[in-house]
């Protein structure tokens, strides 16, 4: 049997931290408003000459190091992104260019805050079939381009970063199982319902969200993606060391561990610090605790999304 296994993790932040406080200066909002609702202190805002290829080269070079690799040994790109550099080519493309190599497969993945997971899953699969044995999966976001910066619903929610991670085959179990789902009928709950013809928006370029409605559907999906996951690996929730979800809200984050019977000190949580930084918030979240040292080889970590689409789903692995 083939399998796929995490052999390294890196990540990139921008280097302006914008907390709490700027928005209460000019909006009607507070710092003690946003942390109370949201848990976020502080985020990351990438400068206006950072795109999300810059955002995850800086990641995926700190991963293939990580992982002892270079990237012509890669024979697999996949980039997890709603903020794409361009309309095409793929932000993968343009980083497989910036990384200085050219041939293997490259390609985006628009699964919106899940689409980290989705990618993993994706590359997961190419490996097992013996496509592929080395692959490089990044989550990167630009959301701060997206956000109308009148709204303290929406943008004092997200912010900007890349993680990655480095997939490589290997004949001891790494990932365990996958399950990925979508409901395209609840698009009204998170979209940025615009785009681009004959050279003018057409719609709006900003994201809308109903807060309310996605608490409570990630709340379920999460629950319910947890436990099939599990079950297709034929694993409990006492084999899980670590679960880390899509860092969107703190409350949502506590929510989930709670419906599932997780003790708090098993949930990663980095969006007080990180903000909702979408494809990229578990990669991030991942590489923050192995670097801390808080995560540990031989651990079992649980992986979730859930994004607009709506689009959710779940990845167990040892790592």
């Amino acid at each position: 049997m083939i399998y796929s296994r995490i052999v390294g993790s890196g990540s990139y932040l921008p280097p302006r931290v914008m907390d709490n406080n700027e928005f209460a200066q000019r909006l009607d909002t507070s710092d003690a408003w946003i942390r109370e609702r949201t848990g976020i202190e502080r985020r990351h805002i990438a400068d206006e000459s950072q795109a999300s290829s810059d955002l995850a080269l800086n990641a995926a070079r700190k991963a293939l190091d990580a992982a002892g690799i270079k990237a012509e040994d890669l024979d697999l790109i996949v980039v997890a992104t709603s903020t794409p550099d361009y309309i095409f080519p793929s932000t993968a493309c343009i980083l497989q260019a910036k990384l200085g190599v050219k041939g293997c497969a490259a390609f985006d993945m628009q699964a919106v805050c899940s689409g980290f997971v989705y990618g993993l899953a994706t590359a997961d699969s190419f490996i097992r079939t013996g496509q592929h044995k080395k692959a490089l999966v990044v989550g990167a976001e630009v959301f701060s381009r997206i956000l109308d910066w009148n709204d303290r619903g929406t943008c004092v929610l997200f912010g900007d970063g890349a993680g990655a991670v480095v997939l490589s085959a290997d004949a001891r179990p790494g990932i365990h199982a996958s399950r990925l789902h979508a409901d395209g009928s609840h698009v009204q709950l998170l979209s940025v319902p615009g785009n681009v013809s004959r050279g003018k928006i057409v719609g709006s370029p900003f994201l809308q969200m109903n807060g309310q409605g996605v608490f409570r559907f990630a709340v379920r999906v999460l629950e319910e993606s947890a436990r099939e996951t599990l079950a297709a690996a034929g694993m409990n929730l006492e084999d899980v060391d670590w679960l880390i979800p899509h860092q969107a809200n703190v409350r949502i984050l506590e929510a989930t561990a709670r419906k599932l019977g997780l003790p708090r000190e098993k949930l990663v949580v980095t969006v007080d610090h990180h903000g909702n930084t979408s494809a990229a918030s578990v990669p991030l979240a991942l590489d923050e605790y192995l670097r801390a040292g808080k995560i540990r080889p031989g651990q079992r970590l649980l992986l979730q999304g859930v994004g607009g689409g709506f689009t959710w789903g779940s990845t167990l692995l040892t790592l």
